[in-house]
C-alpha cells in the first residue's frame, strides 16, 4: 500500500517530497494537498503520466495544469489578454483557473483539449515547492469521477489506494472557504474568445470566487 506523509513533520516533508519528485520523474503519479482540494498529479508533459491520471480517477476530460506562477502561463499559453493578467495578479496564487489557447509548440497531450489550457497557480506551500522543482503539473480532484473530491490525503487514499505512488498530507483542505461557506473548487473563467479577439470571458464554473469578485477585476462588461 502507498504511504502517506505527514508534511507537518520536517523528516515526513522532506522524505515525502523527495519521493514526490522522483515518483513525478518517472511517469507515476502523486497526491497533493492545494488551496482547494486534495489533487493527483502527473507530469504534464508526459503523455503515459497523463493517460494514467485519468486512468485512476476513471474519467475522459482533460486535466487542469497547475503552474508555479505567472511566468510559466505566459509561457504555456499563446495569448494572455490584459483582462486575465489582471485576475491573476488578484487572486495567484489561488481559487482562480483560466482557460485559454495553449501554444501550438507544447510538445503534451493533456487529451481531446481544442487547443486549450487550463492553468492555475494554487495557494499552497507544499504544492507550490513541489511545482518549482517539477514544473508544471496536470492535476485533477483526487477522487475517482463523479465522487466526493478528497479533502485530507486520507480521503484519497481511501478514494485511489495504490494507484498513486505518493501521498502528501497537509491538513484538511478548502478549510479557508468552508469558513466563508463557499465551494472549497476553484472558479473557471474560460478566456479563448477574448484571448482571440472573437468574445468576453465566460465563467464556467462558479467556485471559491464569485462572479462579483471577477467583475470587480475586469469590469461587467468584459464577461459574458
Amino acid at each position: 500500500m502507498a504511504s502517506i506523509y505527514d508534511c507537518s513533520v520536517e523528516s515526513e516533508l522532506l522524505e515525502g517530497m523527495r519521493l514526490a519528485r522522483r515518483a513525478i520523474g518517472r511517469g507515476d503519479l502523486v497526491v497533493i494537498p492545494t488551496d482547494t482540494v486534495y489533487g493527483i498529479a502527473a507530469d504534464a508533459f508526459s503523455p503515459d503520466a497523463v493517460r494514467k491520471l485519468l486512468a485512476a480517477k476513471e474519467r475522459t476530460a482533460p486535466p487542469p495544469v497547475l503552474v508555479p506562477g505567472i511566468p510559466t502561463l505566459e509561457a504555456l499559453a499563446e495569448a494572455v489578454p490584459a483582462q486575465v493578467r489582471a485576475l491573476v495578479e488578484a487572486f495567484w496564487p489561488g481559487g482562480l483557473t483560466v482557460i485559454l489557447p495553449a501554444r501550438s509548440s507544447l510538445q503534451w497531450d493533456l487529451g481531446d483539449t481544442g487547443g486549450t489550457v487550463a492553468l492555475r497557480m494554487p495557494r499552497n506551500r507544499i504544492a507550490l515547492e513541489l511545482l518549482a522543482e517539477t514544473g508544471p503539473l496536470a492535476v485533477s480532484s483526487a477522487n475517482i469521477s463523479g465522487r466526493p473530491a478528497a479533502m485530507t490525503a486520507a480521503e484519497a487514499l481511501a478514494a485511489l489506494g495504490d494507484r498513486v505512488s505518493v501521498y502528501l498530507e497537509d491538513g484538511p483542505a478548502g478549510s479557508e472557504y468552508d469558513a466563508a461557506g463557499r465551494d472549497p473548487a476553484s472558479t473557471i473563467v474560460d478566456a479563448t474568445a477574448l484571448a482571440r479577439g472573437e468574445g468576453r470571458i465566460r465563467i464556467v464554473r462558479h467556485g471559491v470566487l464569485s462572479d462579483e469578485q471577477i467583475a470587480d477585476v475586469v469590469g461587467a462588461d468584459a464577461c459574458a
